[in-house]
């Protein structure tokens, strides 16, 4: 089944979801909603990734058309991946169905 749009999360440490945005926003997204969260990663998994952990935390959630999906992952990678501060994962799942969004093509605008 092809899905026509995509979310991606994005999990980053607090105070890096406008860098966030940047990286998805050069990738072709148009915007996104920032979610105030906690970790509770415990020491193992410090250890194991050779990262500290910052318990607070922003999941940033950005629905994109699916074929941009792939430009916005390697985009948020690059700027606020685990190696850099943000210590961000991001993951992409697949959306179904989408209401409420404006488009700039007619093929897709239904307010019709």
């Amino acid at each position: 089944m092809n899905f026509e749009h995509e979310v991606i999360l994005c999990i980053v440490n607090n105070g890096f979801s406008e860098a966030v945005m940047d990286a998805a926003r050069e990738a072709g997204a148009r915007g996104g909603t920032v979610i105030h969260a906690r970790g509770t990663a415990n020491k193992d998994a410090e250890l194991f990734f050779n990262i500290s952990i910052q318990p607070e935390k922003e999941v940033v959630m950005i629905l994109v058309s699916a074929d941009i999906r792939d430009a916005v992952l390697h985009a948020l990678y690059n700027e606020v991946g685990l190696k850099e501060p943000a210590q961000g994962i991001a993951f992409a799942l697949p959306v179904s169905n989408v209401v409420g969004l404006s488009t700039f093509s007619d093929k897709n605008n239904t307010s019709e």
